[in-house]
This record gives C-alpha cells, structure tokens and sequence, in this order.
C-alpha cells in the first residue's frame, strides 16, 4: 500500500518508480561483454526467494515503484520464473512487469509467463549470423533465441523489444541484417552502446556510436525520423517514415540519459543499487529475511539509497570508476 506523499527522490529532484530485479546471476550464455568465461556463481541459498522478492517489491510499491523488470543473469534460468510473475503482478500499484532474456529458453516458457501475467519482453540477440553469435557468446544457440521470438510473438506479447550491444567490429556487419528482421517480424530494436561494465577490457575505440547506427540504417533500410518517448526512457526513439516500425538507441556513452534516470536496482542476492554503475550497495537481505519483516527498515534503506544516487556515471570523465561486479551479477 502506498504511503500517502511519499515518493523515492534524490538530491536532484528525479522521482524513481522503475525497478530492475535480478533473479539469478547464472547464464546460459557468456557474452564477452557481460561476464567471464570462467564464474562462480552465487550459492543457490543466497538468493532472493520468490517471497522475499515480493515482500521488497510490495514495500517498494508503497513508495510509487510501478514497473518491475525482472533480469539476471539469464531469469528464465531460474526455476518456475511464472510464478514470480504471478506473485508481482498482484502487488497493488504494479502497473507494468518485465522480463529481459537472451531467449534461449524462451520458446518452451513464453506461453507460460504470458499466462502469469507478463506482457513486455526484451531479447538480448546482438547478430543473426551464427559464427558472430558464437564469437561474442562463447556458445552456440542463434536458432534458438529466433525460436524463441517467433513462440513469444504467437502467443501475444506486445511490445517485444530486441536489444542488441553495438561493438565497433561487430556491429558494422549486424546493423542492417537486425534492422530488417525487425522490420519484418514487428520487433521493436534497440542499440545500445557498448558500455565498461563487462569482464572484458573495455575500450572506447570499439564504441559504435549511436549517430553511426542511425545513419546506416538510414541508409540502407529506410529513412527515419524522431518518435515522441518518455523523457526518463534511456532510448532516443525513431521511426521509419512510412511507418513500418521503430528504432531505439541507448546511447549511454555518447549522450548519457543520467539526468532523467528514474530507475533503482536489487541483485539477486539482495543488494540495493542506486545506479548501474554504483560502487556502493545496500544489503537488505537480511532485513528480508528476519523473522518479521521490517518493512520501516526497508522502506527507510530505499530511500536512503535513492537520495544519495549521483548525479550521473562519469563515464565520460578522467574520475570514472569501474564497478567491481559485472553486468551479470548486477542484473541487466
């Protein structure tokens, strides 16, 4: 139940009303831009339950939270992932669930979630040409998240989103090839820039901006032209003139979107995160998991989580510190 007045807000002024929970850290893929080859993952027993989960979520909705997208790792790893849905698609004042996936799995459970309630889904598919796939995966599996978007597409979700990591080297060849699939199946693409939050050595030579992206698909695809967005979206949103469907870039590097961020963070072990980029966590699992759940503790640790959120990722600056976990243990 919402507390009457209260809202999460920082020292800037942005309110925060999207949550982003990992449910898992473990993948089946490992994507050279997300995590290592060689993981440890997180004992089973250390992560969120399904009742903890929706303990957080329904203090957090008392605090004006409305979106929840639930994230890993690979969520559709963990077992029974329906159910959680279920569970917070009943929390009152949850407006909008989502999943991010790699799709991998998605074709045996999409009927499944779509049942629980789930109605938005984001695949992670970065190229159509298998040999690229397996280069930027380290495994083999390309048919399977098309499968996987053809089964969640019959079934009925509306929107689904492909998501796509623009790697100068890559992305060149993938641009145009995504585009078209998109166009053609109803997808909604998304660029997003290559950004310093995975194992790998990032660099900003291998950046594909944004401008590029465009241009090429302007280019080779179909003229496009700016589309009306939410302004605390983290894509700039364009459409094709003739109206055959819509483009997204999140261009975290080339013109970061920190200023209208409405967006807070829990791992799947139960650390509160302000920012994707945060260097500091709250631990609230223990408050979760104590034999009365304090929702005041909780309640206060969010806020003051969100009120001590920076002004923005310094990505762009000498200062820039890189976090100590990557994309696969904070949650995508």
């Amino acid at each position: 139940m919402r507390v009457p007045g209260s809202a999460l807000i920082d020292s800037f002024g942005r309110v925060h009303n999207n949550l982003r929970i990992s449910v898992t850290d473990r993948c089946n893929l490992r994507c050279t831009y997300c995590m290592p080859e060689d993981v440890t993952f997180l004992d089973r027993g250390e992560l969120l339950t399904f009742e903890e989960i929706t303990a957080f979520v329904r203090v957090a909705a008392g605090l004006g939270v409305d979106k929840v997208r639930l994230t890993g790792g690979e969520p559709l790893m963990r077992r029974d992932l329906y159910k959680l849905v279920r569970m917070i698609a009943d929390v009152p004042g949850i407006a909008d669930i989502g999943v991010t996936t790699n799709g991998i799995l998605l074709a045996e459970q999409a009927s499944l979630l779509f049942d629980a309630g789930l109605r938005r889904l984001n695949v992670s598919l970065d190229t159509l040409d298998p040999d690229r796939f397996r280069v930027l995966t380290r495994r083999a599996g390309v048919e399977k998240v098309l499968a996987g978007l053809g089964a969640a597409k019959r079934v009925g979700f509306a929107p689904i989103k492909v998501n796509a990591v623009a790697i100068r080297g890559f992305a060149e060849h993938d641009v145009v090839p995504l585009a078209r699939y998109c166009k053609e199946n109803g997808f909604e693409l998304r660029f997003i820039e290559y950004m310093p939050i995975g194992a790998d050595s990032w660099e900003r030579e291998k950046v594909f901006f944004a401008s590029e992206i465009l241009e090429l698909i302007g280019n080779e695809v179909g003229e496009l032209v700016p589309a009306n967005t939410d302004p605390s979206a983290p894509a700039l949103d364009y459409a094709y003139r003739d109206g055959s469907g819509t483009v997204g870039v999140i261009a975290s590097i080339s013109r970061p979107f920190c200023r209208s961020c409405n967006r807070i963070r829990l791992t799947a072990d139960g650390k509160l995160r302000n920012c994707l980029f945060a260097l500091d966590e709250t631990d609230v699992k223990g408050l979760l998991r104590s034999p009365s759940i304090n929702e005041q503790a909780i309640r206060d640790a969010l806020k003051q989580s969100v009120w001590a959120k920076w002004e923005g990722h310094e990505i762009n600056a000498a200062t820039f510190v890189k976090p100590d976990r990557t994309m696969h243990a904070i949650g995508g």
